[in-house]
């Protein structure tokens, strides 16, 4: 008999897996929170039915890894940053910064119980493809970083709000925006980096905070440590690689992976919801 919710476990190796696997989800536009939902859950393992507040939890902590890898990894981008700071760098930061932290705000409990789920992690995904692959083709790649304005900065934002949708993909949203705008590739990566390290950390922060709070869940505590570990690890080893690719690389192969994951994730949805209808017409004869 399956066991509830309520008496699972994080396994040590889910956690090591899914630590392993956020770092380069978090850096490419591929979606590391529809990633997070959604390979437990095709793999089956127990994680995608443990508790929603220990799943969340144990997000914050991959989050946390993250974040640190990357404040390391960005530092002379972030040391660069902060000797140049100026008026339309400061106003790139709060532009882009105020949507999805209003956004995130007012409707986290919404979002955490209504947009997690694998099939509107496959809508996130395919929606967030399409805008990719539409910004990326119709973009003159003219612009460059530094030409970037208020109304820019403003389109970052929103696109990083609409990435509040698991699948969607922070990095994909504002990728697209920026290469809507007319953003070269390379430029466009940049700016996509930059305006969403302040969401990470600020998520970051808050939602430790809350989470120091209320302490870590019962015997969990070697789990989290090896999930932001990971985290921390792979996020650091794929800032290097990605610098590394990012020149004038076109979104096309990830929207095809992107698309791909999505039409897997809905042909087992679509598989499960045929199998409990034949089960429920087969109770009713």
């Amino acid at each position: 008999m399956p066991r509830r919710a309520d008496e699972l476990r994080l396994r040590t190796r889910d956690a090591l897996a899914l630590g392993l696997l956020h770092g380069p989800a978090e850096l490419l536009p591929v979606s590391s929170s529809g990633h997070v939902a959604v390979v437990p859950w095709l793999c089956g393992w127990p994680y995608s039915r443990l508790d929603g507040e220990l799943r969340k939890a144990f997000e914050v902590a991959l989050h946390a890894g993250t974040a640190a890898a990357l404040l390391l990894g960005l530092r002379d981008e972030v040391a660069e940053a902060a000797r140049s700071l100026d008026r339309r760098r400061v106003q790139l930061v709060v532009l882009s910064f105020v949507p999805p932290a209003i956004v995130g705000f007012v409707f986290e409990r919404p979002i955490e119980r209504r947009l997690g789920t694998p099939a509107t992690v496959a809508a996130g995904l395919a929606i967030g493809s399409l805008a990719m692959a539409a910004a990326d083709a119709a973009s003159s790649g003219r612009r460059r970083r530094e030409q970037a304005g208020a109304c820019d900065a403003l389109c970052l934002g929103l696109a990083q709000a609409c990435a509040l949708m698991p699948g969607v993909s922070r990095n994909g949203a504002t990728l697209a925006a920026a290469r809507a705008r007319g953003f070269a590739r390379e430029d466009a990566s940049m700016l996509s980096r930059h305006v969403a390290l302040p969401i990470i950390v600020g998520a970051t922060l808050l939602k430790g905070t809350r989470l120091a709070r209320r302490g870590l869940p019962p015997g969990t505590a070697g789990a989290f440590g090896a999930g932001i570990v990971a985290s921390f690890a792979t996020t650091l080893a794929s800032v290097r690689i990605i610098r590394a690719v990012e020149r004038d690389r076109s979104l096309m192969p990830y929207v095809a992976y992107r698309l791909g994951l999505a039409a897997l994730v809905a042909a087992r949805v679509a598989r499960g919801r045929g199998a409990r209808a034949g089960q429920a017409h087969r109770a009713l004869r």
